[in-house]
């Protein structure tokens, strides 16, 4: 498929406008997180839910490893995520809104540690897409 100059420039702008509204939603996040612990944070009806299905799809994930960008960002990974998430499609509202991601829990976002992706939920324990 070929693009023309100007829906190149509209997927910009697209990015731009995920880029904004997730750099608010992160910043409303970590707002949450400094009053509430995660363990007691619910931010979807069935989090319990998706936690399982992530756990059962995802069981070599650490959520105290530093994440391996390349291979979140591969093929196989890109798809591994994408099928995870399409299981919220008519379940969680924004199930592919673009996030931020920090690739270690023991950090703070920060240019060398935040990554922009796609997520049905917010929880840091769950940040495995690259738009």
């Amino acid at each position: 498929m070929s693009l023309t100059t100007e829906q190149q420039d509209n997927f910009e702008d697209i990015e731009k406008q995920f880029a904004v509204k997730a750099v608010q939603h992160m910043t409303t996040y970590w707002s949450i997180l400094e009053k509430v612990p995660g363990t007691k944070l619910r931010l979807t009806k069935i989090d319990d839910e998706i936690y399982e299905h992530f756990k059962k799809e995802f069981p070599d994930y650490d959520p105290k490893a530093t994440i391996n960008e390349d291979e979140m960002k591969s093929k196989a990974g890109k798809e591994r995520w994408r099928n995870f998430i399409n299981h919220y499609e008519k379940k969680v509202d924004d199930y592919n809104f673009g996030t931020l991601l920090r690739s270690n829990p023991a950090f703070e976002y920060g240019q060398d540690e935040t990554i922009f992706g796609t997520t049905c939920h917010s929880d840091d324990d769950w940040k495995i897409a690259d738009v």
